[in-house]
């Protein structure tokens, strides 16, 4: 009997230590892996919310870059953490969604590997080409694609098999009822200056990376996903004004932790990033990148992804992307 009271004793107490450790959440410092290299659009926005979080936290909050493997590596490494809250991720929705979609072997599951905290950020891209094309607008430019199918079809630069621009074009493509041509470019620099040279039709980048060149008069922007005009391009329409709604490929980032993550801490770090999300300078900061700030919870999240992975999956199918 008293072994039995000794243990029940001690199993009291861990019990009471582990909901303490959980109510004074957090008590050391908290990680957010970035599974990118330093100075890209995830890595800067990573260290916006890691500057603003920490003051919320009363804690350092770290960010640690991991990139490798189209992302992989960075999301198995969070997948894999300890479910304490103290390891974090901000991704893409490439890792979220679109990998996972044309990919058959992941070592995550982004439904059931991760619990999501917060949707921060979306990024709309813009459909764009060359001066010279006879197109002045999305309408103009499905015909000219469809009298061009199966001749000289036309080009879109991407930024390679599977990409936010690889898979915003198919759906152009499908809108459209064409077939295009996609030429993959190692970046953003590369891909505008194809386009510019006249080596493609069209391209398909960032609104922010696009912008100085549109207002340059170097190439012409066509239209752009998401659900408002970007203030980058205020005089571009949106693919639904351009009465082609199917072309919605939006980019988007999202803060999740480990699976099983103890919901007190999941709670402190929604709420912390909801009140993040409504400061003016990290709005501002946001704008800047052309990103859309915004505050979308795990319900948000989960239903982004599973509708994404429908979707993706789909195109995916059609136009015979895989990146096994």
């Amino acid at each position: 009997m008293k072994r039995i009271a000794g243990l029940a004793a001690a199993l009291i107490c861990a019990l009471a230590a582990t909901a303490q450790a959980q109510q004074q959440y957090p008590n050391h410092p908290v990680k957010i892996v970035v599974p990118f290299t330093p100075g890209g659009a995830t890595d800067a926005v990573a260290r916006q919310l890691a500057n603003k979080l920490s003051t919320r936290l009363g804690q350092p909050v770290i960010v640690e870059n991991r990139p490798g493997a189209a992302t992989v590596i960075g999301a198995q490494a969070v997948a894999d953490a300890a479910p304490d809250g103290y390891t974090l991720m901000l991704s893409g929705s490439s890792t979220y969604t679109v990998l996972p979609a044309l990919k058959k072997q992941l070592p995550y599951d982004p439904l059931t590997s991760f619990a999501p905290i917060a949707i921060v950020a979306m990024a709309p891209v813009v459909l764009l080409a060359k001066n010279g094309l006879p197109a002045r607008n999305a309408a103009e430019l499905a015909e000219l694609a469809r009298k061009r199918t199966g001749k000289t079809g036309l080009m879109y630069g991407t930024f390679g098999s599977g990409s936010a621009p690889h898979l915003a074009g198919e759906m152009f493509a499908q809108a459209a009822r064409a077939t295009l041509t996609p030429v993959p470019y190692k970046g953003s620099a590369q891909l505008v200056t194809a386009l510019i040279g006249g080596e493609i039709d069209m391209g398909i980048d960032t609104a922010s990376s696009a912008a100085p060149h549109v207002a340059a008069g170097k190439v012409r922007a066509i239209a752009v996903t998401g659900a408002h005009r970007s203030p980058q391009l205020p005089g571009t329409p949106t693919f639904a004004e351009a009465g082609m709604p199917s072309v919605s490929m939006v980019g988007w980032y999202a803060l999740v932790a480990p699976a099983k993550t103890p919901a007190p801490a999941l709670a402190t770090l929604e709420q912390a990033v909801a009140g993040i999300m409504q400061d003016d300078e990290i709005r501002k900061a946001f704008a800047a990148m052309a990103l859309e700030p915004v505050s979308m919870g795990p319900e948000a999240y989960r239903k982004q992804v599973t509708e994404e992975l429908q979707v993706f999956g789909d195109i995916g199918r059609r136009a015979s992307i895989s990146l096994d």
